[in-house]
């Protein structure tokens, strides 16, 4: 994989479950169905495991390969962005009931 791939991958990643848990929130604030609110929470369990295994994934790969260490350094660190986002809105979303 060339750098810029592995840079776009874990952005797509960011966005895929930054998108999700937004969905979760906004359609429990929007609609009051608690289904999204389940559906928050199971993002919260399944996704940091997820995330855990691209972080360490990409981990993995950036040691074996040495020359793209940088690139997944950085994919790593825009996986990490989720982190306070979550806390944030597990934070809202445990404040609201």
């Amino acid at each position: 994989m060339e750098n810029h791939e592995i840079i776009k991958f874990g952005k797509s990643v960011f966005k895929l479950f930054f998108l999700l848990g937004n969905i979760c929130l906004f359609g429990y604030l929007i609609t009051r169905n608690s289904a999204f609110a389940v559906g928050g929470y199971m993002l919260l369990i399944f996704g940091t495991f997820i995330n855990l295994l691209f972080v360490i994934g990409f981990l993995i790969y950036g040691i074996v390969y040495q020359s793209k260490l940088d690139a997944c350094l950085k994919a790593i660190g825009l996986l990490m962005i989720n982190i306070p986002i979550a806390i944030l809105y597990a934070f809202i979303g445990l404040n609201l009931n």
